[in-house]
C-alpha cells in the first residue's frame, strides 16, 4: 500500500514492488504494479520494453507540441500524430542504422 496521504487517496489499492537488475547496464530498476498474477521477470521485461516507446513519444511531443496542432479535435490530433510518426520513425531508424550523432531536428 502507498503510505503518503495524497498517494494513498489517489491509489488506495495494494501494489506489488518488483526489483530487477538489468544485465546489460547493471542498473537496479524498481517497478510498481497492481498485477499479482504475472511472474516478476515478465513484469520487469514488459516495463523495460516500455521505456524506448516512452522516449520515442517524448521526442514526438517535442516535435509536435500541442500549440502547433492545426485542430484539437480527437480525429485531427490522431491524424497529425500519425503523420508525425510516419515522418519521424523512418528518420530515427536511419539515424540508428547509420550511427549518426546529429539530432533528429538536424537530420530532418
Amino acid at each position: 500500500m502507498l503510505t503518503g496521504l495524497k498517494a494513498r487517496l489517489d491509489y488506495p489499492g495494494p501494489l506489488r514492488r518488483i526489483g530487477y537488475r538489468d544485465s546489460a547496464t547493471g542498473k537496479l530498476l524498481d517497478f510498481l504494479t497492481n498485477n499479482f498474477t504475472v511472474p516478476a521477470l515478465t513484469i520487469a521485461q514488459l516495463y523495460r520494453g516500455r521505456r524506448p516507446i516512452g522516449l520515442f513519444f517524448k521526442c514526438l511531443k517535442q516535435h509536435l507540441p500541442s500549440n502547433a496542432l492545426y485542430d484539437s479535435s480527437p480525429n485531427a490530433v490522431r491524424t497529425q500524430s500519425r503523420t508525425a510518426i510516419a515522418v519521424d520513425l523512418p528518420v530515427a531508424i536511419l539515424k540508428k542504422r547509420l550511427h549518426l550523432n546529429s539530432s533528429l531536428d538536424t537530420i530532418l
